[in-house]
């Protein structure tokens, strides 16, 4: 393992077609009645990365992220299973659901192999992704990643509970419990304000919220996905990693992250792994660091 503390370092029928962007169409993908929306920046010349966002059951279209790939890379991102404009009729949040929905994309795009990029819950995403289908990555980033599951991720629960509690008022503590609890029993407004926080909470001394184009995702937030995910992580077994994979990963964690101890399950999971851990940042390093956050990027990539 290579640790560096920087601030610089760097079956589906038809789709339905929406042009969005010069280089960007939209897809919504069917498998066997659940959808998947999914947006390619066309680059067949290139080699492909996959972006998974976080969550789980929080929408996000990373735009921004796939910015820093444009045109070096044909880049593809999909809305997870429930989120915003994949729906999930299934009702199937099982991890075996979610990697397939990856194993979906990439047969629908006709790729054989493909980067693979994922930030917090999408962090931990493609680290099952990868145990199960390693010879299909070309590399692994993983961005802020979440630590693991089964009592893994009760672990991190735990830390992102205490994060979340030193960044607020007694009242406003109060508050996130009262949304928690409603959004657990199944109300999307409860979910919609709890989120709301603890974005504001993540971006604490670095960023306002003013400064986020999020509104959209906060409003489209249901409770079903989130609520659902949540045992099945729970239940799936220890990750036991890749010792000695055949491709590049890279460990990415803001020197003030939501995760704290929990994070050497991923550190210990990756031996060959080359570890970051970006100062002056927190959860989200392309805005609380973009220089850094990009240099690391050009590390792993270039």
């Amino acid at each position: 393992m290579t640790t560096n503390t920087s601030t610089m370092l760097k079956e589906a029928p038809k789709p339905q077609l929406v042009k969005t962007h010069k280089y960007l169409e939209s897809n919504i993908i069917d498998y066997r009645g659940d959808t998947l929306f999914s947006c390619i920046y066309a680059a067949p010349e290139k080699e492909s990365i996959i972006l998974l966002h976080g969550g789980p059951g929080f929408p996000n279209d990373l735009n921004i992220i796939a910015e820093h790939f444009i045109p070096d890379f044909q880049v593809i991102i999909f809305h997870q299973r429930g989120t915003k404009r994949s729906a999930c009729t299934s009702a199937d949040y099982t991890l075996d659901a979610y990697i397939n929905d990856v194993e979906t994309v990439r047969k629908f795009y006709k790729i054989k192999h493909f980067h693979l990029w994922g930030h917090s819950w999408g962090g931990l995403y493609a680290q099952v992704y990868a145990e199960k289908y390693p010879h299909n990555l070309i590399s692994l980033f993983l961005c802020n990643p979440g630590s693991g599951t089964n009592i893994q991720w009760q672990q991190t629960e735990k830390e992102v509970m205490q994060f979340n509690k030193s960044k607020v008022s007694s009242w406003e503590w109060t508050l996130m419990g009262i949304n928690s609890f409603l959004g657990r029993l199944g109300c999307d407004k409860a979910y919609q304000r709890l989120f709301k926080q603890v974005m504001k909470n993540y971006n604490h001394t670095f960023i306002s919220m003013d400064q986020l184009d999020i509104t959209e995702d906060f409003n489209l937030l249901k409770a079903a996905p989130i609520n659902k995910t949540r045992p099945e992580i729970i239940k799936y077994p220890l990750l036991k990693g890749l010792p000695n994979p055949d491709f590049k990963i890279t460990i990415l964690y803001g020197e003030h992250d939501i995760y704290t101890n929990s994070k050497y399950f991923v550190v210990d999971r990756y031996p060959t792994a080359t570890v970051f851990n970006l100062v002056n940042s927190g959860h989200l390093p392309w805005l609380h660091n973009p220089k850094a956050y990009k240099d690391v990027l050009i590390s792993h990539y270039h």
